[in-house]
């Protein structure tokens, strides 16, 4: 069976490029395509052919992707994968759009629906840059929401990566899909059953993660807290934490690792639609403290693996934070459980199940 891979683009590093990586290792003698492809931003494929489409002879386009956002849906349609058998799509916006052969088959993973098309404002909280834009923008969004509701019924099948996902496949883009949790490199993280006395949160430095509801938190507690990631927001959240509050900005995955061992617990205060962190944490040992909506609800046992809370407060942290102190955790089985449920052999295990069906 010849198997086509195919991603949105390559220009950046986060969840979905990691899982694209890992589809990556499981077919090895896929053919590679994307729209736009830079080593240098993204996942590094080695000496593995990418195949790209005419976007990547526009000069700074891999700088500045979000620009193109009309032309991704004409370049996936100009790539020709007549010869495949199976095309892997993994996408949160235009790789769907790809066609094949009548005979073939389509698998999307969806990371989630196009979101600066059907969630815009809140999109748009996120790259303020474009935000005074938004007349235009949303003009030619209209038109560009019709396109992605066509070219959304060309996969055969759609694998949402949590229930809220495959909840708003089903309500845009009216098409069932099969949810399979995604996985973490369980390799990548060691076990610890001593812990530090300091908390974790391990994320982008944007508004919609709301660090600034942690922070606020801690600055009341006087709790340590260590805050990897960087990002726009990074000068005003330093601006207002206290001194037990210390940003570490970028550190290496092996630095990080260690954190994730050693900390009391990982706090996680966005809505997100899966979520990675909170299993990274788990599969370190590290008990969770969570909103409790979104992809968490998919991957932690509260009083088990983690706490939730309900609202995005600082109050809502604090109170999570002082319940997570009252329980007495087993470090091993929080480890169990996200080896058992979330590591490469769980997932492509259930995918594996797909592919022979189809």
């Amino acid at each position: 069976m010849k198997i086509a891979l195919v991603h949105d683009y390559l220009t950046q590093r986060g969840g979905a490029e990691r899982v694209f990586e890992l589809l990556c290792k499981r077919y090895p003698d896929a053919d590679v395509f994307t729209s736009l492809y830079d080593p240098t931003r993204s996942i590094d494929l080695h000496d593995r052919m990418v195949r790209t489409t005419a976007l990547q002879n526009i000069p700074g386009a891999s700088e500045h992707f979000r620009l193109l956002a009309p032309l991704y849906f004409p370049a996936f349609r100009s790539l020709d994968l007549q010869d495949y058998d199976l095309v892997i799509s993994s996408s949160s916006s235009f790789a769907k759009a790809v066609r094949k052969r009548p005979d073939a088959r389509h698998i999307c993973f969806c990371h989630n629906v196009t979101r600066f098309l059907w969630d815009t404002r809140s999109y748009l909280r996120e790259y303020t840059a474009f935000k005074r834009l938004y007349p235009l923008l949303e003009k030619i969004f209209q038109q560009m929401r019709k396109v992605d509701l066509h070219y959304s019924q060309e996969p055969d099948l759609y694998i949402a990566n949590s229930s809220i996902v495959a909840d708003r496949i089903q309500a845009i883009y009216q098409k069932p899909a099969l949810v399979i949790n995604y996985p973490i490199d369980s390799n990548k993280f060691v076990f610890s059953a001593e812990k530090d006395d300091f908390y974790l949160t391990s994320t982008r430095l944007i508004s919609y993660k709301r660090t600034d509801i942690i922070i606020e938190a801690f600055n009341w507690l006087g709790l340590p807290l260590l805050v990897t990631g960087d990002g726009p927001e990074r000068e005003r959240l330093e601006a207002r934490a206290m001194k037990n509050i210390t940003f570490l900005g970028h550190v290496s995955d092996a630095e990080r690792t260690q954190l994730m061992s050693k900390t009391r617990a990982v706090i996680v205060a966005a809505l997100e639609d899966y979520g990675l962190v909170p299993v990274e944490a788990n599969a370190s040992g590290t008990p969770v403290i969570a909103y409790g909506a979104g992809g968490v609800l998919d991957t932690q046992i509260p009083g088990q693996t983690g706490v939730l809370f309900n609202r995005q407060t600082p109050e809502a942290v604090q109170a999570a934070l002082l319940a997570m102190n009252t329980i007495k955790w087993n470090y091993r089985k929080i480890r169990e459980h996200a080896l058992r449920h979330f590591s490469e052999e769980a997932f492509f295990g259930k995918v594996e199940q797909v592919i022979g069906g189809i």
